[in-house]
């Protein structure tokens, strides 16, 4: 399977998604004119990932800035990765966050308690 892999813009946050050693990674910000189009790709990834996932798989999130149709999106892609525990795959998901931005520490809080996957929420 191929890496997905997403250049960032001013607007889009950066993704990169590697199959093969089962790391993920979304950074910057989010804040495309339609979300939903925008991350369709990666949910139709994360779909073929699913089918056939590693042992273990470990997100990386890191964003600066998201808008409010993009919550959803970012909680639609944590929820699909969050199926692999139910699929007995070990799961990381790791909410990086600036120490000064208590917004960003309290989305982490709040996707962590809509899942069941282990979730470190790290300052920086």
């Amino acid at each position: 399977m191929e890496e997905l892999v997403i250049e960032s813009t001013s607007l889009t946050p950066g993704i990169k998604f590697d199959a093969e050693l089962g790391q993920f990674e979304l950074k910057g910000r989010s804040i495309p004119e339609n979300s939903l189009e925008f991350y369709q790709p990666v949910y139709e990834w994360l779909d073929i990932y699913l089918e056939n996932p590693k042992d273990k798989t470990v997100v990386k999130v890191q964003f600066d800035y998201f808008n409010t149709s993009s919550s959803k999106c970012i909680l639609d892609i944590l929820k699909r990765i969050d199926r692999l525990e139910d699929m007995g795959k070990d799961v990381l998901i790791k909410w990086f966050y600036d120490e000064n931005d208590e917004d960003m520490m309290e989305a982490g809080e709040d996707y962590s308690d809509l899942l069941e996957a282990p979730f470190e929420i790290i300052v920086l």
